[in-house]
């Protein structure tokens, strides 16, 4: 999914123009709430895959991702659901953790940090500073640069992962149906999961460097998960009432 669904004011950062800016700690996810699915790292897939369903998907431009599937409507996300916007969440993923911060790749440069302006938590009177009275970087803003920097060093080798996937033919597409409470069904599509036949029946060599990358057990995490949907029954009224195993398998050769 792209960013804007969270940055509703991305501005780059500016060590002049935002010299006194100062960001108040808050522990709302309000401005996710319209997100029905976000990006994870594959160092996250151990703790997300046990309350999310992780899938793949393929961008535009033809790119393959995996991603964290928080609703079933666009524009949903049923782990944010009061209006304190509290994560119902046990584990919250990096993606929404970087905000208000994020890196944008600019045309013809090189990564630059921007932050959302229109965060609440963004004013010249409390919380961290930003800069020093020197202009310098203060810890905090160190902190989330960090912070940033790791992240996208993991979603380079999520992006990777994903290729070497591709190349060995370890995707394949799946439709799932999640039957509501209110009677609804909904069906997610044009999704891919890892085919767990292909994948035992890898060469040796290629699981052996799947393992020493510390990729193969990303590979097991990144499938339907039914219990993960029926988790969702929980998080609102109209959220899925149960997953059919039967109907969230993979997808047969098309006829």
């Amino acid at each position: 999914m792209a960013d804007t669904a969270y940055y509703e004011k991305p501005v780059l950062l500016d060590r002049e123009l935002h010299r006194h800016r100062r960001v108040r700690p808050g522990s709302s996810f309000g401005f996710a709430r319209r997100a029905n699915s976000l990006y994870p790292a594959g160092v996250e897939f151990n703790e997300a895959c046990k309350e999310y369903a992780i899938v793949f998907t393929r961008t535009p431009e033809g790119r393959t991702i995996p991603v964290v599937m928080l609703g079933l409507r666009t524009r949903e996300n049923l782990f944010v659901v009061d209006d304190e916007g509290r994560w119902t969440g046990r584990y919250v993923p990096a993606f929404v953790r970087r905000y208000p911060f994020v890196l944008a790749q600019l045309p013809g440069e090189s990564l630059a940090v921007c932050m959302d302006e229109a965060y609440a938590g963004i004013n010249e009177a409390e919380g961290e500073a930003l800069f020093d009275a020197q202009g310098n970087d203060t810890p905090f803003l160190r902190n989330a640069l960090d912070f940033l920097t790791q992240y996208q060093h993991e979603y380079q080798r999520t992006e990777a992962f994903c290729q070497r996937l591709e190349q060995a033919g370890l995707l394949v597409e799946m439709n799932a149906r999640a039957d509501l409470v209110d009677g609804r069904s909904f069906t997610v599509g044009s999704v891919y999961v890892v085919d767990e036949k292909k994948l035992m029946a890898l060469p040796d060599a290629t699981v052996l460097s799947l393992f020493r990358a510390g990729e193969l057990h990303w590979s097991r995490c990144t499938s339907c998960r039914c219990r993960t949907c029926r988790r969702w029954s929980t998080a609102s009224p109209s959220a899925p009432s149960r997953c059919s195993r039967r109907r969230c398998r993979p997808r047969g050769p098309r006829r």
